[in-house]
């Protein structure tokens, strides 16, 4: 199967990429693709946006899979579909 990952505000920067797509096998789960991405972008991903094993993003990151918070659905363990769309942001706030 195949899903979209989009990366907005912080992340994007980061990543210097605005999106990608992955191919994944039947019944990976969003845990497991934050994973791939933790080991695809090393140490700076996994200490300011997601290290394997956590069981949520850090502080300050939320993801979406097809415009739902994961906390609507069954967070980490959210089973991800064909064509699924992935949105990994950072909260803004401001004063």
């Amino acid at each position: 199967m195949k899903v979209k990952v989009e990366y907005l505000g912080f992340i994007k920067n980061l990543l210097n990429k605005r999106s990608e797509e992955f191919s994944l096998p039947k019944g990976t789960c969003l845990q497991e693709l934050l994973n791939k991405l933790s080991n695809n972008y090393g140490t700076n991903f996994k200490q300011q946006v997601f290290a394997p094993g956590d069981k949520d993003m850090k502080s300050g990151f939320v993801v979406t899979v097809n415009g739902i918070l994961i906390g609507q659905l069954r967070g980490m363990n959210t089973e991800l579909r064909d064509r699924d769309h992935i949105i990994l942001m950072s909260l803004m706030s401001g004063g």
